[in-house]
């Protein structure tokens, strides 16, 4: 009797337990707690991831006054700041580097009449541009985009696909060729290192400056192709060109303009051009553009797109209305790339996030000097 006296409590106790766990189990919403009125929610914190730069390869175009190429530079002639805190070269050429090459064709039935100057291009782009050492592959687009040819030092295939274009649906997905573009050169193999910056990583594309109905947003495209390292030139294939050359194209009088081009005169000071087209005197704030595109992706560029794109990443944009033929574009394109400066440097002392501003100084007077403008790191979730 004594010992079943003295384990009575503890029963209690147990049971009382079991009926409270039991009562607390059932009143217990499934889910998250709805907080009370007038408290705010409170969110889990969230850690933000920074994307790392390891290695900045840098080309650098430098001219003199009269705009030809200066090639006899060395390392200690450069000074690189990155957001204003100078930079160590890690690495210094001329023009030696081997490249790897995504050449992007316009393939839509607008530019039809060009395809027979197209077809003549494939030995520039494999010589002058690709070189001997280099690699290429090729993307058309039109409506779509399709990989004519992957990437390879094969220099007859790259030609065999360049004279073989055939003209497609009229549409003209400009910034979903180059997103595509874009990732197959960051992907490439092998990635460049502190110790081996690796091939230069060059997109070229020829056509029209505009795009119609992609879903990729070009500030995007650039904010990646600045991280990979990529260069982008240009080559603008002009409709107003195209039509011109287009036999039997319209029918009655002859317009008293070329198309694109407005019968309106210009304003002062101002030279008339096609559209997509800038003049030295338009007075348009490229970098500025180029810097905000890549800042805040979301924005629209509305004109100009292909030198925004240019001068973002360090290229240029030649355009083929007025003064140069396709050929002459392609082959200055080439020139340039196989005697500019490629500088590397590993970013240190500035880990911010945001916008990277680069400068490039040289110790010469009345020198042109050309890179691109810098690079954005953001946080990633």
């Amino acid at each position: 009797m004594k010992q079943f006296t003295s384990k009575w409590p503890l029963l209690v106790v147990a049971f009382v337990s079991c009926l409270c766990a039991q009562t607390l189990q059932a009143q217990a919403p499934e889910g998250p707690l709805p907080p009370r009125p007038g408290q705010a929610v409170q969110e889990a914190p969230q850690a933000k991831l920074k994307v790392q730069v390891g290695l900045v390869n840098l080309p650098v175009t430098v001219r003199d006054a009269k705009g030809e190429m200066v090639n006899n530079l060395e390392a200690p002639d450069f000074r690189i700041t990155d957001n204003g805190v100078a930079q160590k070269i890690l690495h210094f050429d001329l023009g030696g580097d081997p490249v790897t090459l995504l050449i992007l064709i316009e393939t839509s039935s607008r530019i039809d009449p060009l395809l027979p100057e197209m077809h003549r291009t494939g030995i520039l782009l494999t010589q002058t541009v690709m070189g001997r050492e280099g690699e290429a592959a090729v993307v058309g687009f039109n409506d779509g985009v399709d990989k004519l040819q992957d990437f390879t030092t094969d220099a007859d295939a790259i030609e065999n696909v360049v004279s073989s274009l055939k003209a497609g649906p009229s549409g003209l997905k400009l910034y979903d060729a180059m997103a595509i573009g874009v990732d197959m050169l960051a992907s490439r193999m092998p990635q460049p290192t502190l110790d081996d910056p690796g091939r230069r990583r060059v997109m070229l594309v020829l056509s029209e400056t505009v795009d119609v109905g992609s879903e990729a947003r070009l500030g995007e495209v650039l904010r990646k192709a600045q991280l990979a390292n990529i260069v982008i030139y240009s080559v603008g294939l002009s409709t107003t060109r195209s039509e011109m050359k287009s036999e039997g194209k319209h029918k009655g009088p002859d317009p008293i303009a070329p198309p694109g081009i407005s019968t309106l005169p210009a304003p002062p000071g101002t030279v008339q051009v096609p559209p997509g087209e800038v003049s030295s005197s338009s007075g348009v704030d490229l970098l500025g553009i180029a810097i905000a595109a890549v800042e805040h992706v979301d924005n629209k560029v509305k004109d100009h797109a292909m030198d925004v794109a240019c001068v973002a990443t360090g290229g240029t944009h030649l355009s083929t209305y007025k003064n140069h033929s396709i050929e002459n574009a392609i082959d200055e394109i080439g020139g340039e790339l196989h005697s500019q400066y490629t500088i590397s440097y590993a970013p240190a002392g500035t880990n911010d996030t945001g916008y990277h501003e680069i400068k490039v100084q040289v110790d010469r007077k009345n020198l042109k000097i050309r890179a691109r403008p810098g690079y954005y790191i953001a946080s990633e979730n």
